[in-house]
């Protein structure tokens, strides 16, 4: 991810919120665009990886946004002593729900972290037992709801014939607790999992879960856990839910900048023995609870399919062959055995493989020069291929946009936005020179409607006055179309990619503004999908940032907000296979000047204020028609069709709320929904609402 970019935006929040209050000046309805959909003009399909999502371990995204643990720092990582720790440095925006910690019971004499011996990482909690009372330690913060089951386990040594006490409670009389009763009996000193089983009576956000023990000696705690007992394969069982409505077709993993200190193979095998590593890149404790094994668990959940990054910035090429085969490697393989014997016998055969996560950012871990990368790219693919010459390759590309935006040109050749194929262009050089190990680029964007490229300044400056609504609405399909035009550049000066046509992934993308699970982004998300339907032949994968962006969620809810249902509408009601549009309005011209993240020409149908989409079905039974009003006021429409002869009954899903900032929410009445209507005719003449999206399907006679 860029994160350049995101600490900026950052440093002007207050900046970027004071622009976006301001009013749109709203825009008149003119005479009826004229517009002609053409089906016997088609391009290529629109790959259901368009639609996909990217998911990286930043802070607790993962571990919290889709798993369901529910102890903080349940292997401990970090001393237990009742002087709260310093908080790490970095993002600590990035984590989800309250810090929670463990404090010790009966005083900070009572706990000590035992480095002798420990269960796994590098210390465990020691607790000296007392006669005349209890000792141990105890996390509060936990999210409970009155008569719902929760499950977990407890890793245990006992050093004495000890009675530990494990206490789940609601809240603060006595009748609001649980207690399960643990004892030694017979097994000596060695670590020992015990089942946990309580069920909560009350609705508490600050639940505490209590370890202690009484007697004499003393006792170890090697990890606990707790999930609800709904979950889904250690799954929240309520974010499943939400996630597979969206059909997503691809989900990536495990980063993101994250990957490039990850050591993949602590986060497979036992669980609760994978050490808890401080991830230097988010400046968070990762438990290594989701791991390989878990993240295509999640996509077999989701019905997705999998797209692994490896790491190609401290790691090296061998880890990354182990990678490959751990996960598609035959049972007989040294790592294909080692998945067997984690309890997962078949192979994945995981397809798409990344190598390295933004290779051309001087911030990632283990950054070289370009020339260096490639050699490196080229190592990493030739191994991965011994393994499995099945595999599809994605290198870690940035076009002049990024190189611009990112401000790493400067930084390798003096220049602010690169020339093409220069020592500057990552992308170009990498299609030059590993074109034979490439099958797609990989191509990253973070759009904003506050601020634009100064060429002349060399730097991102604010946009004043702010922009009209729709222009706002059209940033995010700007930097799709920018993408666009540099890869037609590269076709012109790169003879093998003729040859060789490598698609484009943008797998991560998302657009800074709007607020959360506000509708505002929902057009601007619309358009950037139709500009890649315009040109599916050259965009074939998108990996929004992050899938747990489709939601609005608390620790213990999840519905989908307005993106994922933009998402999930698209998904599932818009076509396969491209057809011409046209239309007598062209877009204007683009605001600022082209260059870098702006494009020559402004994306868009030619039926301008109005962007219009078609498609039909994969089996060519039907027609569906986009049509997204990013305007603030009505849009008409004259619709003309040609190719094919539609039935007389159809469908209209409609995103058109009464406000462009409506919010879908958990605990909040939705302020807006996708509306059917059944429709006895396609309109010949159609009003668009205010900032509007909808899908017209009919069959095909």
């Amino acid at each position: 991810m860029r994160s350049v970019n995101r600490l900026f935006a950052l440093k002007t929040l207050a900046l970027l919120l004071a622009l976006l209050s301001l009013p749109f000046v709203t825009l008149a309805q003119g005479p009826a665009v004229h517009v002609s959909v053409d089906a016997t003009k088609t391009g290529a399909p629109i790959s259901r990886y368009i639609y996909g999502q990217f998911l990286e371990h930043g802070g607790n995204i993962v571990n919290e946004g889709v798993w369901a643990e529910m102890i903080a720092d349940r292997k401990f990582y970090s001393p237990i002593t009742s002087k709260a720790p310093e908080p790490p440095p970095g993002p600590a925006w990035m984590r989800r729900g309250p810090v929670r910690r463990w404090v010790p019971i009966g005083g900070d004499e009572a706990v000590t972290m035992d480095t002798t011996a420990p269960f796994t990482g590098d210390h465990s909690p020691l607790i000296k037992l007392d006669a005349e009372a209890s000792h141990g330690i105890g996390q509060s913060g936990l999210a409970l709801r009155k008569g719902k089951q929760y499950t977990g386990r407890i890793v245990l040594a006992f050093n004495s014939a000890a009675v530990v006490k494990v206490t789940l409670s609601w809240g603060t009389e006595a009748s609001d607790r649980q207690t399960v009763t643990l004892r030694a009996h017979s097994i000596g000193s060695a670590f020992t999992r015990f089942p946990l089983k309580f069920l909560a009576q009350g609705d508490t956000e600050d639940g505490r879960i209590e370890i202690t023990g009484s007697g004499t000696g003393s006792f170890h705690v090697g990890a606990v856990s707790l999930m609800p007992a709904d979950n889904v394969e250690g799954f929240r069982a309520e974010v499943i839910a939400a996630l597979k409505q969206l059909h997503s077709g691809v989900y990536r993993f495990p980063g993101g900048n994250f990957v490039s200190a990850y050591e993949w193979r602590n986060g497979v095998g036992e669980m609760d023995k994978r050490p808890p590593i401080y991830d230097p890149v988010w400046h968070a404790v990762q438990p290594n609870d989701v791991g390989t094994d878990e993240f295509l668990t999640l996509c077999r959940l989701l019905g997705v399919d999998p797209y692994i990054t490896v790491n190609a910035g401290f790691g090296d090429a061998w880890s990354a062959r182990e990678l490959v085969e751990y996960t598609n490697g035959a049972a007989t393989t040294p790592m294909g055995r080692w998945r067997a014997a984690n309890g997962h016998p078949q192979p994945y055969n995981v397809k798409l493989w990344g190598i390295g996560n933004e290779p051309w950012g001087d911030y990632q871990m283990g950054s070289m020069s370009l020339p260096q990368f490639e050699i490196k790219h080229n190592l990493f693919a030739k191994a991965m291929k011994q393994v499995d010459p099945s595999i599809k390759l994605i290198a870690g590309g940035a076009m002049p946009d990024v190189m611009e935006g990112a401000n790493q040109s400067k930084r390798i050749n003096g220049q602010y936005v690169p020339d093409y194929l220069s020592a500057a262009d990552w992308s170009g050089q990498l299609l030059l020179n590993c074109l034979d190990n490439i099958d797609m680029l990989s191509e990253h964007y973070y759009a904003s409607g506050t601020e634009h490229t100064d060429l002349k300044l060399e730097k991102k400056v604010p946009i004043s006055p702010p922009l009209s609504l729709i222009e706002w609405e059209r940033a995010p399909a700007v930097q799709v179309r920018a993408k666009y035009e540099h890869y037609q550049e590269y076709l012109k000066r790169i003879p093998g990619l003729k040859d060789k046509p490598v698609p484009i992934a943008i797998d991560e993308w998302a657009y800074m503004g709007g607020g959360p699970n506000s509708y505002k982004v929902v057009p601007a998300y619309a358009w950037a999908f139709h500009e890649m339907f315009r040109h599916s032949d050259v965009f074939q994968l998108g990996a929004f940032t992050f899938a747990t962006a489709m939601m609005s969620q608390t620790r213990t809810e999840a519905v989908l907000n307005p993106t994922g249902l933009v998402f999930k509408m698209y998904r599932d009601h818009f076509g396969v296979i491209p057809v011409a549009v046209s239309g007598d309005s062209p877009q204007p011209k683009p605001i600022f000047p082209a260059g870098g993240d702006q494009p020559a020409v402004n994306p868009g149908s030619d039926t301008y204020p109005l962007d219009v989409s078609a498609a039909l079905s994969e089996d060519r039974k039907t027609l569906t028609v986009a049509v997204l009003n990013p305007s603030d006021g009505k849009q008409s429409m004259k619709l003309t069709i040609s190719g094919v002869k539609l039935a007389s009954q159809g469908k209209l899903w409609q995103m058109a709320p009464a406000k462009v900032d409506a919010v879908v929410a958990v605990g909040k009445a939705p302020e807006l929904a996708v509306e059917e209507h059944s429709l006895v005719s396609m309109p010949e003449m159609i009003e668009a609402p205010p900032f509007s999206v909808g899908i017209y399907s009919f069959p095909i006679e």
